[in-house]
């Protein structure tokens, strides 16, 4: 059955097009060795790829993670991290029963000729002619492989079936084969084509030569980035016919060697790690060799999980420096008592319980002292009003004061937040703590003007009754010892100046006495009664400040703490053991 090449018919069909190049490079084969092969009728079952408990979780972890973190980083530094959601996601639906392996190599490399060998018959076009492959080509061993072969954008009359062997057939099963453009192509759209498809395959064949086998565009640009996906590639030393007697161990020590150099573990020993061999495509020689470790490494069907989790490994180091900080991030409670503190001073908490202390102490100096100098206090009073209370409203260079002390607590609450955070996080913290530190001074006065001196007098104590009376009757003894006094000058008593001036000196010495008492009395009381105003006042700043400062910050700092919980998780790793 032939088709013709690029009919929607036949996209819908599957049919294995042969085309221009095929027909090209299979002229004069017999029908037999026709490299192309119709899809068996009817609709085919394809199973879609699982993926095992561990790496679901670290992928829904990478998941949470990126939408955690949307709101806190730009979009090209979670762009990977997306990506790899995304190409984990577009694979997990399609076949699990195949692994799409490409074959990839510099120019001369013989990397179409290696995929010819592989697929027994000539399908890639080889020559002089540089650059020989300008298309991607794929070729597939079984059924069900349209829809990973449509991923990778390969259209129809590129896509191939191997010559008809069942023992090649059965050996490669499941194996969909890509043979690439040069990576190190003159022609730029061959490049990227390259780098598109090396990021949607499950797995990679290194073709070098002895030539080419140190380029450093090959380890600066491929193989170093991609040392943590060693599982699922081979480094292939191809044109092994060139070398003289022991040339090609030596080569391959030395390919090793760079292996090593570029981070890349070599699973030499039955080790998780990239496959190290030597052939000749040209002659056949080891050729075998790589079918027999292609076929085992298909047959595991383990490829595309492991390229996932590569990826996902990637994209976690990507996000190292955003997430990982060498400290436990959070506030301290010293950090916290101080920023409260520091408000405390600005509003002026110190100063408001002075002077709710002098206002106690003047009340009870005015309840309890002598007539005479209360009458002198009501004088005086009349004329100058009262001081010692608190000021509602500060004079505008205590104003611009108060207003550096806040700017400066919240700087420094800010500063210690943020310490040993990544920079997007550090730089969060600190916007958090911008935000709410927005009329915070204004919030500040208004709690200064509410929370200070409540209106009116200070309460009295039990006892400042007993010494109005007390006082009352010192003045009453003044009063009639003066009185008593004047009577016997006027003659209306009799002469008798001992009583009427003891009870004018017990009087005139009471009075004070007990003045000077009360006053002693009452500095304790007014002592607690400055230190209860001051109290008020450093909480009330304190819970001003925590409502529109630390609280802000601490759920910033919760946020990290829940990315870099996911982080973890993401990294494969405890969440105990992030740093």
């Amino acid at each position: 059955m032939k088709a013709r090449a690029g009919t929607s018919d036949e996209d819908a069909a599957g049919v294995w097009d042969d085309g221009l190049i095929a027909r090209r490079v299979t002229e004069g084969l017999t029908a037999e060795q026709a490299p192309l092969e119709p899809r068996a009728p009817g609709p085919q079952t394809v199973t879609p790829l699982a993926y095992d408990g561990p790496l679901r979780s670290r992928l829904d972890a990478l998941r949470e993670l990126v939408g955690l973190s949307r709101t806190r980083l730009d979009n090209r530094t979670l762009a990977e991290a997306g990506r790899v959601l995304d190409e984990a996601s577009a694979r997990r639906r399609l076949s699990g029963q195949h692994t799409v392996v490409a074959i990839a190599g510099a120019t001369g490399s013989g990397k179409s000729q290696l995929f010819n060998a592989l697929a027994g018959v000539p399908i890639s076009e080889t020559g002089v002619r540089r650059p020989t492959t300008a298309a991607p080509i794929a070729c597939s061993w079984s059924d069900g492989a349209v829809g990973l072969i449509e991923r990778l954008g390969i259209p129809p009359r590129l896509r191939r079936r191997p010559l008809q062997n069942p023992d090649s057939e059965q050996q490669l099963r499941g194996l969909i084969l890509v043979d690439l453009p040069d990576h190190d192509s003159a022609a730029v759209q061959h490049r990227e084509q390259v780098d598109r498809i090396l990021k949607l395959v499950d797995a990679v064949i290194w073709v070098v030569d002895p030539e080419k086998y140190a380029d450093a565009m090959l380890h600066e640009r491929y193989l170093r980035p991609m040392a943590g996906h060693a599982e699922v590639m081979f480094i292939v030393l191809n044109q092994i016919d060139r070398l003289p007697g022991e040339a090609t161990d030596l080569v391959l020590d030395d390919l090793r060697r760079l292996l090593d150099e570029d981070g890349i573990a070599l699973g030499e020993y039955g080790e998780p790690g990239a496959t190290v061999l030597a052939l000749s495509a040209l002659t056949g020689d080891g050729v075998a060799d790589l079918r027999e470790s292609l076929g085992q490494f298909v047959a595991e069907r383990g490829a595309a999980a492991r390229r996932i989790a590569a990826d996902v490994d990637a994209a976690a180091d990507g996000l190292r420096p955003v997430y990982a900080n060498r400290r436990r991030p959070g506030l301290s409670e010293e950090a916290r008592e101080e920023f409260a503190a520091r408000l405390a001073d600005a509003v002026g908490a110190t100063a408001a319980g002075e002077a709710a202390e002098r206002a106690w102490l003047r009340n009870a100096n005015r309840a309890c002292g002598t007539p005479w100098l209360r009458l002198w206090r009501w004088y005086h009073d009349r004329r100058e009003p009262p001081t010692g209370r608190l000021p509602l409203r500060a004079q505008p260079d205590e104003e611009a004061t108060a207003r550096q002390r806040v700017e400066h607590a919240v700087r420094t609450v800010a500063d210690r937040a943020s310490a040993g955070l990544p920079a997007p996080w550090a730089q969060a913290v600190r916007e958090a703590a911008v935000r709410g530190a927005h009329g915070l001074p204004e919030a500040l006065d208004e709690l200064a003007a509410r929370a200070g001196l409540p209106p009116g007098r200070p309460p009295r104590p039990g006892w400042w009754p007993v010494a109005v009376l007390a006082q009352a009757c010192m003045t009453l003894l003044q009063i009639v010892g003066g009185l008593w006094l004047a009577g016997q000058i006027v003659g209306v008593m009799a002469p008798n100046l001992g009583v009427p001036v003891l009870l004018m000196l017990c009087g005139i010495v009471g009075g004070p006495l007990i003045e000077w008492g009360c006053r002693m009395a009452a500095r304790g009381p007014a002592r607690r009664y400055g230190q209860e105003a001051e109290r008020r006042l450093r909480e009330a700043a304190g819970a001003c400040g925590r409502a529109r400062v630390l609280d802000p910050l601490a759920a910033e700092l919760l946020r990290y703490r829940e990315v870099r919980e996911q982080y973890a998780r993401v990294t494969g790793v405890g969440v105990g053991a992030s740093r």
